[in-house]
């Protein structure tokens, strides 16, 4: 019964997803990505359109059953997951040119509203909320909101977020010899699956609502599974990736560095 969230998520992103896709397409909600190519976007509404669908069956199986289908962590997963979902796509429908945390801080600075400020703030508003009582509170709060915004950093090429996101999963699940966390996170994981597949073949693009979507998930799934020595080393390679993101160019670390450059290439069409 644990994995069977994740099924009737996957499913329902399969389901889901060519609609969603001729949805934003017939809207005009495209944008342009690397290449120049027009995508629908931004197609990270598909992991919450799926897993809000997928509870229509889950939750009242679930009160049936004794609570023996959903995990007792599933609240706090998607109060965060749903909170940066929306701030993501906020972000995607108001942002303006700033970028960066010095752009953000020059539109705040200059007495604007910054969707990329707000977004962070907002994360770290719901990350002091959602993990209050945990053991390592602070250390724990630094590693959700590192993750959920170094993922965005990542997103500047097709795949890269899934991808990232599915060898941390499967790094942390054998390195803890724990599945616990993955069935906890599954309702909102296995659709990643879905609209992963759609960005790194460049049929949409996940924008700022998947991709911090999928750092929120990444964040949370670091937090379930780790020590509080894993959390502090992780708080510093995520301190280090986030520094680096905004002085250098993550795409150029991954054009000369050959093993992530078979990596982020695979999947992705080349014509």
């Amino acid at each position: 019964m644990h994995a069977l969230p994740s099924v009737v998520a996957f499913v329902a992103a399969l389901a889901l997803a060519p609609a969603l896709r001729r949805t934003l397409e017939e809207a005009g909600q495209v944008r342009e990505n690397y290449r120049g190519r027009p995508l629908p976007f931004p197609f990270g509404v598909l992991v919450v359109a799926a897993a809000v669908v997928a509870l229509i069956p889950l939750a009242p199986l679930d009160d049936v059953t004794g609570g023996d289908v959903l995990a007792p962590e599933l609240g706090t997963i998607a109060v965060y997951a749903l909170g940066v979902a929306f701030l993501g796509l906020a972000d995607d429908a108001l942002s303006g040119p700033s970028r960066g945390w010095r752009g953000h801080g020059a539109a705040v600075l200059g007495g604007r509203v910054s969707t990329g400020a707000l977004k962070a703030v907002g994360s770290l508003g719901l990350a002091l909320l959602v993990l209050r009582g945990h053991d390592d509170y602070l250390l724990a709060v630094l590693v959700l909101v590192l993750a959920t915004n170094v993922f965005n950093l990542l997103d500047l090429r097709p795949g890269r977020a899934a991808k990232a996101f599915v060898l941390l999963g499967a790094g942390l699940t054998l390195g803890a010899w724990d599945v616990d966390p993955l069935w906890a996170l599954g309702l909102f994981a296995a659709p990643v699956l879905v609209a992963g597949f759609y960005d790194v073949r460049e049929r949409a693009m996940l924008g700022d609502t998947g991709s911090n979507l999928i750092g929120a998930l990444a964040g949370l799934w670091l937090v379930l599974t780790l020590s509080t020595a894993g959390l502090a080393v992780a708080a510093v390679i995520l301190l280090g990736v986030t520094a680096y993101g905004e002085l250098r160019s993550i795409n150029a670390l991954v054009e000369r560095t050959p093993v992530l450059r078979h990596l982020d290439s695979i999947g992705r069409p080349h014509a």
